[in-house]
Formats: C-alpha cells, structure tokens, sequence
C-alpha cells in the first residue's frame, strides 16, 4: 500500500504528473464509484436465483467454442 503521509501522496501526484489537488479528487472519485459499484453488486447478489442459474447452464451447448473463443 503506498504511503498516505502528506510525503507519499505529493510524491504520487508527481509520478502521475498531477497537482496534489487534481491527484485527492480523482482519488475521492474512484473511493466513491468503488463504493457505488459495491452496492450495485451487493443488489444484483440478492436478486440472483440459484434455479434460473442452473437453468441456464442447462441450456448451454456441448459444442466446442470458436476458433478465437477457446479459454
């Protein structure tokens, strides 16, 4: 984890080629969208139903993927 003293944070704003300023802001608005996106997450977790889950991967093929789509 980098250092969050006064030292650490002026230091990443200058390898970033940023003011202190700008580098707080972006910083405050990934916390916030990371924030945004675990609630979002947690509300599509409640929706989830186990039987329409396997519902659906009953209806998947047994064909081999694409040329290119191969994991």
């Amino acid at each position: 984890m980098r250092s969050l003293t006064p030292r650490g944070i002026r230091e990443a704003a200058r390898r970033e080629g940023i003011s202190i300023n700008q580098f707080i802001a972006s910083a405050s608005g990934e916390k916030l969208a990371a924030w945004a996106m675990e609630g979002y997450l947690a509300a599509r977790g409640r929706r989830g139903d186990r039987a329409q889950f396997e519902a659906a991967l009953a209806r998947v093929g047994a064909d081999e993927p694409a040329p290119g789509d191969e994991v």
